[in-house]
């Protein structure tokens, strides 16, 4: 999201999103008239993707307050995280997934990863306290909590929280990247937007924050180090309004590793970053880009395979504005392609190309890019991707410089304003895309097509998309 939106984001839910008539849909080619519109809740697709299976939300994370948001993976259980808490569902036959258990533990956005038996929880918003009862705390001179909350998953039916490490701003989101001997996973924190009348979250405020966590002894984890990403500022942003202006940069929003590389992409507001993460306390800046002509929000990263690319998005108007339109066209809020070029300290991100769905939206529908993951395709650069009420798109940049579209699936208008939002992250997991709806809850797509095939031959034990791992080459 963008610093501008940050509140909404935080403070958002689904009747919220209702109110302001944020339906699912789609809108046809330019020039398209009404009637060439799916009808309410009608699912549409390309002829290579099909619509499997929705699971809505269910209480207790259901109703005021449900946001769904990300996902993580492992065996044949998904993790779901959602405003008012996350879920675990069975996955192992995934046209017939099923609720295992749901745990209420408010607060935004319960960012998820999991790794061995234990589930990490991001809360992004000011709560009265760090237990699962607690309410929030809106006045920042008040005494309250935010930062990075820690589950025993080892009994799926019933996860045990054990563990709270409280964060400078909260924890908007987290990458999980372990130590070389496995030992220990680092949680690398990312927060943003400071203010002066909020006590812990005082400008300047460009680190992250670092959360060792020993993994044989949880309950010991703490905040290690925060080492300052931008000692000269990072880009100062341009104050100017939506859709034109350009973020100024406060912290990262998403950091996505790639540690068998010793690599990590951050997404930082107004800069993408390029990090050497070799010493996981210290990471360290290789390159630095900005984009102040098309990027309003750098908001995550997608390393290819080789390592040798990254995809970072724009999320202009962050996530709660109509961005897939003519009037903004198909350079903003868009994917940015850049190559990595050069060796060691040497490397550099070189800017290819954009892209965008060529789908275009109705102006009261919010779409933007979004959450993705590569699809394991040997040889290739294949990523499915949430657009919100874009839908989900999966695309091909093995050539940099010309993207191409391989297939799509979204869904017409909600026929019930409360269940908008659109499709916050598509992960592709063990043959099968997984989505995470604001609104509508959990679904499960299939794609059939002959360059995604092969994809259905790779087998994953654990997927945290942040946490990117090869699959050969």
């Amino acid at each position: 999201m963008s610093s501008t939106l940050r509140g909404w984001r935080r403070r958002v839910s689904v009747a919220a999103i209702g109110a302001a008539s944020l339906a699912i849909g789609v809108l046809a080619a330019p020039g398209a008239s009404a009637q060439d519109f799916p009808g309410a809740d009608e699912i549409v697709s390309s002829p290579n993707m099909k619509h499997e299976l929705n699971i809505p939300p269910t209480a207790p994370l259901a109703g005021e307050g449900s946001v769904g948001t990300d996902m993580a993976f492992q065996g044949h259980y998904a993790f779901v995280g959602n405003y008012l808490g996350f879920t675990i569902y069975d996955v192992r036959n995934p046209k017939k997934t099923k609720i295992v258990s749901q745990v209420l533990c408010p607060g935004s956005q319960n960012d998820i990863s999991i790794s061995g038996d234990l589930v990490f929880l991001s809360t992004d918003s000011r709560r009265s306290d760090d237990s699962c009862n607690s309410v929030a705390q809106n006045d920042g001179t008040k005494a309250y909590w935010e930062g990075i909350k820690i589950f025993d998953v080892s009994d799926k039916r019933a996860p045990r929280y054990i563990k709270a490490v409280e964060t400078a701003c909260g924890s908007h989101t987290h990458t999980l990247v372990p130590s070389k001997d496995r030992r220990t996973a680092y949680l690398y924190v990312s927060s943003y937007s400071p203010s002066a009348t909020i006590s812990k979250c005082q400008p300047p405020h460009d680190k992250i924050s670092i959360v060792e966590v020993p993994l044989r002894n949880p309950t010991q984890a703490r905040v290690a180090a925060t080492p300052v990403l931008f000692p000269d500022g990072g880009n100062p942003g341009d104050g100017n309004p939506f859709p034109n202006g350009t973020s100024a940069t406060t912290g990262c929003h998403d950091i996505t590793a790639y540690p068998e590389k010793d690599l990590a992409a951050g997404a930082c507001m107004g800069d993408g970053v390029l990090f050497d993460i070799s010493n996981r306390l210290q990471p360290r800046e290789i390159s630095r880009v900005q984009d102040d002509e098309h990027f309003a929000f750098w908001h995550s990263a997608t390393f290819n395979n080789a390592g040798t690319k990254v995809v970072f998005t724009d999320e202009l108007g962050g996530g709660g504005a109509a961005t897939c339109n003519a009037e903004i066209g198909q350079e903003r809020g868009a994917d940015g392609i850049y190559d990595i070029v050069g060796r060691g300290d040497n490397r550099r991100l070189v800017f290819k190309s954009y892209f965008k769905i060529d789908r275009y939206q109705t102006d009261e529908e919010n779409c933007v890019a979004h959450n993705g993951s590569l699809l394991p395709v040997k040889g290739k650069d294949i990523m499915v991707q949430a657009w919100y009420m874009g839908g989900i798109q999966v695309w091909d940049f093995t050539n940099s410089s010309q993207p191409k579209k391989i297939g799509f699936i979204e869904r017409g208008p909600a026929a019930d304003p409360d269940t908008g939002g659109g499709a916050w992250s598509a992960y592709y997991y063990n043959g099968y895309i997984f989505s995470s709806d604001l609104g509508k809850g959990f679904d499960v797509v299939s794609i059939n097509d002959p360059r995604t095939n092969p994809a259905k031959h790779v087998r994953m034990d654990e997927l945290n998309v942040q946490t990117q791992g090869s699959y050969g080459r």
